[in-house]
């Protein structure tokens, strides 16, 4: 029996008889195993549905299938086409994942250690008027002239081909901003009378000030009462951005920084965004949490303390901030 089973693993699945051109096949994301061996039958790939299934069974790898468009030889052997398929090494795609809060820059380098192209992305980025122009991304009307793309490289994971352009991956991540951005948010941000580009400012700061959900709509309450009574937002993320640095609490001399983005100095918001902000903190800006507090902090172990007076918001400073 050992012996037939032996016979029957290299007829069906180690013989490998690949020649001739290549096929495209196309992996969809969720597809199940039964779909994509179905698939793979029809392009004449695989000889025996029941095989290529068996085979799959056998070694568990019946969640590992990846995503992508392929390039496969008729007569290639179900061993190689399984690992080809689960290790996504045939594809023509690739993954790349930009972190929430990052900057254009910030992203820059990411993409640079990816082996893209790092100095087009960042021309790209600041080619605002060029992306106004396009329908899709008519939230960047609001961008005032000099403004770049920053706050509206929505991050996430994206699924890209390998020799894709960076105008295509920029294009992919505003489209995923317009789409995030729903019909029903956008209408929320005109009931409070605010804009799309105010709205991902004050995003792009909370982002960076605050870790939680909860904790960025409740500091979101706070700077816009701030803004409504004159008050300057004092927020140190915005600082940071002038100067590079993350510390979550600045010093001085930092404050004392000549920028329009120096919120210590100059009241309102900054001229542009901070970062790139998430989801959670987009609904934070454009959903503040009431609440009676004016001053927060974040602890070094990224808890929030909250105070509703000054002399309370120095105590806290003294205590978790020494």
């Amino acid at each position: 029996m050992a012996v037939i089973f032996a016979y029957w693993m290299k007829a069906n699945i180690w013989a490998d008889r690949s020649s001739g051109p290549e096929k495209t096949f196309v992996i969809e994301s969720g597809q199940v195993v039964k779909k994509i061996s179905s698939n793979l039958y029809a392009e004449k790939l695989i000889k025996s549905q029941f095989v290529f299934e068996t085979y799959i069974w056998l070694l568990g790898l019946g969640k590992d299938m990846q995503a992508g468009e392929y390039y496969i030889k008729e007569g290639i052997s179900v061993k190689n086409l399984v690992w080809m398929l689960t290790s996504g090494q045939g594809s023509n795609e690739r993954e790349v994942k930009t972190i929430e809060g990052w900057t254009a820059k910030d992203m820059a380098g990411y993409f640079k250690a990816e082996g893209l192209d790092d100095v087009a992305f960042m021309k790209e980025e600041k080619d605002l008027k060029k992306w106004q122009g396009k329908e899709a991304s008519a939230f960047l009307k609001e961008v005032p002239v000099g403004g770049t793309l920053e706050g509206f490289l929505f991050p996430d994971t994206y699924r890209i081909f390998k020799d894709s352009s960076t105008e295509e991956i920029v294009k992919k991540m505003l489209d995923n901003f317009s789409l995030k951005l729903t019909p029903q948010m956008r209408e929320d941000i005109t009931k409070a009378k605010r804009t799309i580009f105010g709205t991902v400012i004050m995003a792009s700061i909370l982002e960076k000030e605050v870790r939680s959900a909860n904790d960025r709509a409740m500091v979101a309450d706070i700077f816009y009462k701030r803004l409504q009574v004159g008050m300057p937002l004092q927020a140190d993320s915005t600082v940071n951005y002038v100067t590079g640095g993350k510390t979550p609490s600045i010093s001085l001399d930092d404050r004392k920084i000549n920028s329009p983005y120096n919120t210590y100095k100059y009241r309102g918001l900054p001229p542009g965004p901070i970062s790139n902000p998430g989801l959670d903190a987009i609904e934070a800006a454009i959903y503040p949490k009431k609440n009676d507090y004016w001053y927060f902090l974040s602890t070094p172990d990224g808890e929030t303390i909250f105070s509703k007076t000054l002399e309370e918001h120095n105590r806290a400073k003294a205590k978790y901030l020494k």
